[in-house]
């Protein structure tokens, strides 16, 4: 009999996850009573600020939208058994692909655009992937130190074609030319009043549909297709995947550009959903907000969607906390959301050890009384 039983799957992605973030607001409670405030104020204003009202809960959605989409991104990579650092630069270059695609195929008819915007957002994400993942298929270079280098490589590059290429001439500002208004994404509020139902504008647009889409499809790919079985082999066994006649080195490049490809479609949100041109640093650290968004959801879609929420719920409830708690102000929101991503992210498995030996214990007193 084995002196340690493994943690059944309730436990590792409900429990665990959840007992990390009661530490994390512990934690954060004990922060906002050192500057005087009272916590139980502080979690009423950021849980009314998030859902409290329709254009709050848009706002949440929003943010959950990107968190989503990085989310998902990082997963499919860590499926894999990579450690994908460079989705911020991957949203970022994608944001390009769906900006050119827009500025210049404007005369495409809106459905026909769309598709096209899907396109271009995950060929050029899944194409800033290639690299990273070539050099570490095919030359053993790390996968973090390469993708770390090309997220300050995309900014630079973007940096440049802002001011020197795309930027409109006249213009001061490091943007692009704004989108024709007939291709971008249609706010939620907008479609809603299609079918007569009268809702509060938010930043809310059709790429949060999208995203649920994507979360249905990853799950449907990753666990219920030949390829992404043999990606979580190699994830789990590269040695064992080779020895069963699976080629390490393709799964490793087939899931960095899937990755890529994921991350790019943030740009849906950002650039034709919301701001409607391609802004400098559009992704506001998104991607790595990401990375704790998966390792909270234990990578998998459903879990990625409740994470994303309740950092979707942090972002818009953050924002209203320091409206209307000067004492708060946005660096200590950060801090709270900082304290969660360690907590949630970093230190994930601080609590696996101590869970894992109290339910050994219990599970062997079980058998030893069925066995008696």
């Amino acid at each position: 009999m084995s002196d340690t039983i493994q943690l059944p799957r309730w436990i590792d992605v409900g429990v665990l996850p959840l007992m990390n973030l009661m530490l994390a607001f512990l934690i954060s409670g004990l922060v906002v009573m050192a500057i005087g405030e009272d916590p139980s104020e502080v979690v009423r204003i950021m849980l009314y600020g998030a859902f409290g009202y329709e254009e709050a809960v848009g706002y949440t959605l929003y943010y959950t939208t990107n968190f989503i989409f990085t989310g998902l991104a990082f997963a499919v990579a860590f499926h894999a058994g990579l450690f994908n650092i460079g989705v911020e630069g991957q949203a970022y270059i994608g944001g390009l692909g769906v900006t050119l695609a827009a500025l210049y195929l404007n005369w495409l008819p809106f459905p026909v655009m769309l598709v096209v915007s899907i396109l271009a957002a995950a060929i050029f994400g899944a194409a800033w992937a290639y690299i990273p993942a070539y050099l570490q298929a095919r030359r053993g270079s790390h996968v973090v130190i390469t993708t770390i280098m090309f997220n300050f490589i995309a900014s630079s590059l973007m940096v440049y074609l802002l001011v020197n290429v795309l930027r409109p001439q006249g213009s001061m500002t490091p943007e692009s030319a704004a989108i024709d208004e007939n291709l971008t994404l249609p706010y939620i509020h907008n479609m809603a009043a299609w079918f007569g139902i009268d809702m509060a504008s938010s930043p809310l647009n059709f790429s949060f549909v999208y995203a649920i889409a994507c979360c249905v499809l990853v799950w449907l790919f990753i666990w219920h297709t030949r390829w992404g079985y043999a990606i979580r082999t190699v994830g789990a066994n590269a040695a064992a995947a080779t020895f069963a006649g699976i080629e390490p080195g393709r799964y490793i490049i087939l899931a960095m550009m899937i990755s890529g490809g994921l991350a790019g479609f943030m740009a849906l949100n950002e650039v034709m959903g919301v701001q409607h041109r391609l802004l400098i640093d559009f992704t506001a650290g998104y991607g790595f907000v990401g990375i704790a968004v998966a390792l909270m959801g234990r990578n998998h879609p459903f879990g990625i969607f409740l994470s994303a929420l309740l950092f979707g719920m942090l972002y818009q409830g953050g924002a209203e906390l320091s409206f209307e708690i000067p004492t708060i102000t946005n660096d200590m929101v950060v801090v709270i959301q900082g304290l969660v991503i360690l907590c949630t992210g970093a230190l994930e498995h601080m609590f696996r050890p101590r869970v894992t030996q109290m339910y050994t214990a219990w599970r062997l007193r079980q058998r030893a009384q069925e066995a008696a």
